[in-house]
C-alpha cells in the first residue's frame, strides 16, 4: 500500500478520503454488480431490456434507461446479432391447406404447434435439428437430432411431442412443405391422434415465421457464441441450451417469465378459477 501511495503521489489520508468519497458518490455500485452478474450468467445473451426484467423480478425497482446507461458504462452489450429474414416468391397451391394462416397467437398450451428443420455445420460435418414449438409460450415441446435429414428425424420428434399430450389436447401442427411432412406415415400419425395438419404456402417462410424466429435466436445465442470441435460437442451443448431456453431464459412477451414458468403460472390460475 505504501508503494501504491508513493507512486500515486498521495498521502494516506487523502487516498482513503478519495476512495470513501468515490464509494459514496457511486450510488449505482451495487446495481452495477447485479447487472454484470445477470449478464455473465446468461453469457452475454441478455440486453438491457431482459436484464431490467430480471432485476424487477427480484423486486428491484429500476428504470430500463438506467440499466441501459450503466451497461454502456460497464462496456456490456448483448452479443446476439440482430435477426434478418428473407422471403422467397412461391405459389399459393399446397397439398395441405394453410390452416394456421399466420395466426401465431395461442390462447392455451397445446393448441398450436409449429415445426421445421434447421442445419448446423461443424468442421464439415452436419447436424440436423428438428423441434416442435408451442405457440402459446414458445416452449420447445420436443426435439430430435440426426446426422442426415431422414424421415425418422421428424417422426421421432412427433412421437416425443405426442407422448406429452393429455387425452383432451388436439393441437394444430404447422410446418413448411418439406417432403418429410408430406410422407404418408407422418400424416397417418397426425390423423391417428386427432391433430390438424397445416402447411405453409410454397416458398413463403413468413407462413412459419415463429419457428424461423426461434432458429434465429438459437443460432445467435448458442451456435454463433461458441466454437464447436465436433458434432458430439454440439449435440451436448444443444441439449443444455434447450433446457436453458425452456426453463431459465425469460421472454418479455411472457411478462418476464420463461416458457415453462409462464405455462405453470397459467395452469395454477386456471385451477384457481
Amino acid at each position: 500500500m505504501a508503494v501504491l501511495l508513493q507512486v500515486a503521489g498521495l498521502s494516506r489520508s487523502t487516498f482513503y478520503y478519495q476512495r470513501k468519497v468515490q464509494q459514496v458518490t457511486d450510488k449505482y455500485a451495487d446495481l452495477k454488480i447485479r447487472i454484470r452478474a445477470i449478464y455473465e450468467h446468461h453469457k452475454g445473451r441478455y440486453g438491457y431490456r431482459r436484464i431490467t426484467a430480471e432485476l424487477r423480478r427480484s423486486a428491484q425497482r429500476v428504470n430500463h434507461k438506467t440499466v441501459q446507461r450503466l451497461m454502456q458504462a460497464l462496456g456490456l452489450k448483448s452479443l446476439v446479432r440482430a435477426k434478418k429474414y428473407r422471403s422467397q416468391p412461391g405459389q399459393d397451391h399446397v397439398s395441405v391447406p394453410n390452416v394456421l394462416q399466420r395466426q401465431f397467437r395461442a390462447l392455451s398450451p397445446n393448441q398450436k404447434w409449429v415445426t421445421d428443420i434447421t442445419e448446423f455445420n461443424v468442421k464439415g460435418q452436419k447436424l440436423y435439428f428438428s423441434p416442435i414449438l408451442d405457440l402459446y409460450n414458445g416452449e420447445i415441446v420436443a426435439y430430435h437430432t440426426s446426422r442426415r435429414p431422414v424421415f425418422e428425424l421428424v417422426a421421432q420428434t412427433l412421437k416425443k411431442a405426442l407422448g406429452r399430450l393429455g387425452d383432451q389436447s388436439r393441437p394444430l401442427l404447422h410446418s413448411d412443405q418439406g417432403w418429410q411432412y408430406k410422407m404418408l406415415p407422418y400424416r397417418k400419425m397426425i390423423a391417428k391422434h386427432g391433430l390438424t395438419q397445416s402447411m405453409s404456402r410454397k416458398g413463403d417462410c413468413f407462413d412459419n415465421a415463429a419457428i424461423e424466429s426461434f432458429f434465429g435466436t438459437l443460432k445467435a445465442e448458442f451456435f454463433y457464441l461458441a466454437e464447436f470441435h465436433s458434432v458430439e460437442q454440439l449435440e451436448a451443448g444443444l441439449h443444455d441450451y434447450i433446457h436453458y431456453y425452456n426453463h431459465e431464459r425469460i421472454s418479455l412477451k411472457l411478462k418476464g417469465l420463461s416458457p415453462v414458468q409462464y405455462r405453470a403460472k397459467a395452469v395454477i390460475q386456471s385451477a384457481v378459477s
